[in-house]
């Protein structure tokens, strides 16, 4: 069965954003299928929509199947897997800005649609049995995403952690168009 990767894009995102092209591409030179689905409502990204929508687009998940998510895309594929039901095991994640925390928020609407992403508590435990294989990614200049965000995906996830030097918050609007990285985990931990 070949191996399917889905690319959850962030607040604000877009399919062909930053560098969710260039690994799409990437990935497809190496045999995987993979989607990049538009998220509903980008600019306003609620809970119930993204994860149902996610859920939608993977169908069936296995063991061939493998998630990475950009900032709010992260946090989507956290409550997907929470909200997984029956016996799957997924080939693995990687999270890019992933975060349980942030900071910088402007606006109060900026806030209270963080607060309700959040809010809600994670069994980390029964996401964590779900696949053996995570790596997060964070910037030691993010603007949102604090760098105490990669001990928590460490202690709760046993992920591993890469700490990139001025990368910003990852997005297109940084200039990110490609992020080996990704690509470098992705096939470490498809294998």
């Amino acid at each position: 069965m070949s191996k399917r990767v889905f690319i959850v894009h962030g607040w604000d995102g877009y399919p062909e954003e930053g560098w969710f092209p260039w690994l799409k591409t990437e990935l497809e030179k190496r045999g995987f299928n993979v989607f990049v689905p538009s998220m509903p409502n980008p600019s306003k990204p609620e809970i119930i929509p993204w994860v149902n929508h996610l859920r939608k687009v993977i169908g069936k998940p296995d063991k061939n199947t493998f998630l990475v998510g950009h900032s709010i895309g992260c946090q989507t594929i956290l409550h997907y897997l929470d909200t997984t039901q029956g016996d799957v095991n997924f080939g693995g994640t990687v999270f890019v800005a992933g975060f349980v925390k942030l900071e910088n928020l402007k606006t109060d609407e900026e806030k209270d649609l963080a607060r309700r992403w959040l809010t809600p508590l994670l069994d980390w435990e029964k996401i964590k049995s779900l696949s053996n294989k995570f790596v997060a990614i964070f910037s030691d200049n993010d603007p949102w995403v604090p760098l105490s965000n990669s001990d928590v995906f460490k202690k709760r996830l046993n992920a591993k952690i890469i700490i990139k030097n001025k990368m910003g918050h990852f997005s297109g609007s940084d200039g990110t168009k490609e992020l080996p990285d990704v690509l470098t985990e992705l096939i470490k931990i498809s294998k």
